[in-house]
């Protein structure tokens, strides 16, 4: 088995299409209208239907009531939601296994995994007040604690393919969340750095894991 791929801030149809034709575990849309990589419902509807159900797709939220994100998974085509802000854990509990919970590197990260066992998993990223995530910036990765049974974890993060393999030895996830590190600019994927990645998360990354 390799690293779960997740390829984020998808802005057009033929970049999702060519991340799940080489291999992305999940793809994501972020619904932040603040981030530069910030998409319509409309939008996400046609990444949805190009990718037709091979991939779920992750919807990317920042502190959006629960009615919100629960109107977006089921408008929008959406599978899953990650949750990028200061959301009380209520909230995301409320959305139960279609929840993904970003973590700040500081966090005590084995209470919150505690006390949301029936998300899906967590992803560990840096951010600001401002940016929440997404900075591409990153962070000092060391050993990560183990979520729940059945729950994965992400590493995310200034994350490229000249060091995933370096921060899935040393955070011990199960995966992978890129979105910059793989760009020609905001929104916008390059194709021969997407290739780059996949081909560093082949089975010898996982080698390098164990």
């Amino acid at each position: 088995m390799r690293p779960l791929v997740k390829i984020c801030g998808l802005t057009r149809a033929e970049d999702a299409e060519l991340a799940v034709a080489l291999g992305a575990d999940l793809l994501g849309v972020v619904l932040w209208p603040a981030s530069p990589r910030a998409v319509s419902l409309d939008r996400v509807r046609e990444i949805a239907a190009a990718v037709a159900g091979r991939v779920p797709l992750v919807g990317v939220f920042v502190d959006a009531r629960p009615e919100v994100v629960t109107a977006a998974l089921e408008t929008g085509g959406l599978d899953l939601a990650q949750l990028h802000g200061s959301e009380p854990v209520a909230w995301t509990a409320a959305l139960g296994g279609r929840a993904i919970r970003a973590l700040r590197p500081e966090a005590d990260h084995a209470a919150a995994m505690a006390a949301l066992p029936a998300a899906w998993g967590f992803v560990v990223d840096t951010g600001d007040a401002r940016r929440h995530g997404g900075t591409g910036e990153r962070w000092a990765w060391r050993r990560l604690p183990r979520p729940g049974p059945g729950q994965r974890l992400l590493v995310a993060g200034g994350i490229r393919p000249d060091n995933v393999r370096a921060a899935l030895a040393a955070t011990g996830a199960d995966g992978i969340d890129v979105a910059s590190g793989v760009e020609a600019r905001p929104g916008v994927k390059d194709s021969g750095l997407l290739a780059q990645l996949f081909a560093e998360v082949g089975d010898g990354a996982m080698e390098e894991r164990a």
